[in-house]
């Protein structure tokens, strides 16, 4: 087993798993899921005053596009001054491809509610 060095302060954190013996080792990462994949990236593209992004996949078992363990149905509230002077349709085309990727594979469904600071409803 090597010895702690001062530089691994620097280094970035990962959880290492190391037999008794201290031969096999193996590295584990927490997976991101999707609720907190499209977070970070609506956050990333519009800096938000406020965003909410509910996994509603659970209301739509036996539906299309559900998959076991959910993560396919998503409800997205955001507030933006991104979206000041931007219609509807623009608001949710901005979304989409902001998560292009996410839509393309495991996501079925987007519900958008986006608004700009100030605007009721």
């Amino acid at each position: 087993m090597r010895k702690a060095s001062s530089l691994d302060i620097a280094k970035p954190f990962n959880s290492e798993k190391i037999a008794i013996d201290g031969s096999a080792s193996q590295t584990y990462f927490a997976a991101m899921t999707t609720r907190d994949i499209i977070t970070n990236k609506l956050r990333e593209a519009f800096i938000p005053e406020s965003l909410e992004v509910q996994d509603e996949s659970h209301l739509h078992e036996g539906h299309a596009g559900h998959r076991p363990g959910g993560e396919t149905h998503f409800r997205v509230y955001i507030v933006s001054p991104a979206f000041k002077g931007k219609s509807r349709v623009e608001r949710h085309r901005m979304i989409n491809a902001t998560l292009a990727a996410e839509l393309a594979g495991t996501v079925h469904a987007l519900a958008i509610h986006a608004q700009a600071p100030g605007e009721g409803g």
